[in-house]
């Protein structure tokens, strides 16, 4: 039986798959089974920040799986503390952290942070949480409820929790907190909604009230985390100290890892929240060796060229090609272009991948560009020549 056969037959049908068997890969290129190879600018959708391949996180994750792999959070987990103490520091904010396994994981420790602080610190329970139209947080029932998309809350999986409300427009929050209103749950650039970034003044003005009136900003980071917007958080870009940041995607380097920090240190405690697998030796040894690898490559100036000629080649597809598109948006290495219909963007997506480049869609309407942190200038020109050639026909 074939892969595709075999995936038919035993794999819930989830995702609408494209049926490539990928067998290797270099930084930010692939290789299928049929040794054809692919110029990847989605990096599994954010994750594989340090590329395919990359050595000194397979030897972090081999060394650490010939000693231990996994011991309970019963215990002291060494690699577990390192990171913790490494993404305090990175993030510049004074943070602890709950390590879990997944983006949605770790939205849903904020989500319980956020509930507890509601519960403990006001005379009236606080338990109510704004997000935004067009946001993402996850597919578990809370996380879905959280999600600004109507499309997402469908009759099959309710009832919600309640307590869940979100607003089409930043300026549109204030005026729908009331007395049980505990937190504001926002992404700094919305990935799934169509890579939209918001206003730096708009984000810090919000910051400012929530602070003043003790409703907490809880910052979803899970996919802007880890320098993908050319700062540690995007948080740093837009110079606001959220309550409570999740993290998740591209600080494992393709190993399952999710993270909820917050300057609340002392909210939970022991019976609160676990988890089995999060933290545990493997995934955290090898997201402080994704870390040690992006805070170098950061440090000595090689992320911010990466981002600029990146940013530089995809001026010069827009430019090329306003037939196509509307506008260009994002930031760091997440990027994406506004393309007139939703036709043409099925028929760009179709075509690049048989030219040999992977690019992703967001929101209705939007190509999306997710590109390993490491890729090199070879392989963002070979990306770009590739996706020439995907719009020649269109």
């Amino acid at each position: 039986m074939t892969i595709e056969n075999i995936d038919k037959r035993y794999v819930l049908n989830t995702y609408a798959r494209n049926y490539v068997n990928f067998v290797s890969g270099t930084n930010a290129t692939l290789t299928d089974d049929k040794k054809n190879n692919y110029i990847d600018f989605t990096s599994g959708i954010g994750v594989v920040s340090v590329g395919h391949g990359n050595k000194r996180v397979a030897d972090a994750i081999c060394n650490q799986v010939q000693n231990i792999t996994h011991m309970s959070n019963l215990f002291a987990i060494e690699p577990q503390s390192l990171l913790a103490e490494k993404i305090a520091k990175l993030s510049g904010y004074d943070v602890a952290c709950f390590f879990g396994n997944s983006g949605a994981e770790a939205n849903e420790g904020a989500i319980k942070i956020a509930r507890k602080y509601g519960e403990t610190k006001f005379n009236n329970k606080k338990f109510k949480i704004i997000t935004l139209e067009n946001s993402f947080h996850g597919r578990t029932i809370t996380t879905i409820k959280a999600t600004g998309q109507k499309e997402m809350h469908k009759d099959d999986f309710a009832p919600y929790p309640d307590g869940f409300s979100f607003e089409e427009k930043i300026n549109n929050i204030y005026n729908s907190i009331d007395d049980e209103t505990v937190a504001v749950m926002i992404e700094l650039v919305q990935g799934e909604g169509g890579v939209q970034p918001f206003c730096k003044s708009e984000v810090q003005k919000l910051a400012t009230f929530l602070k003043e009136n003790e409703i907490l900003l809880i910052v979803d980071e899970v996919q802007t985390g880890g320098y993908r917007t050319g700062e540690f958080l995007a948080s740093n870009t837009y110079e606001i100290t959220p309550d409570i940041i999740t993290m998740a995607k591209g600080v494992g380097g393709g190993v399952p890892i999710g993270i909820v920090m917050t300057t609340h240190k002392d909210i939970l405690v022991p019976g609160d929240h676990g988890s089995t697998f999060g933290g545990n030796f493997l995934s955290t040894r090898a997201s402080l060796e994704v870390c040690n690898i992006l805070e170098e490559i950061k440090n000595n100036g090689s992320l911010d060229k990466t981002i600029s000629y990146f940013e530089e080649k995809l001026e010069v597809f827009y430019s090329s090609n306003k037939n196509l598109f509307t506008s260009l948006v994002g930031l760091g290495l997440m990027k994406g272009l506004r393309v007139k219909d939703a036709d043409t963007l099925s028929s760009i997506m179709t075509n690049a991948f048989d030219e040999g480049v992977l690019v992703l869609k967001a929101g209705k309407n939007t190509l999306r560009f997710l590109p390993p942190l490491t890729i090199t200038n070879h392989e963002i020109d070979e990306g770009f020549k590739r996706l020439e050639n995907a719009v020649k026909s269109i």
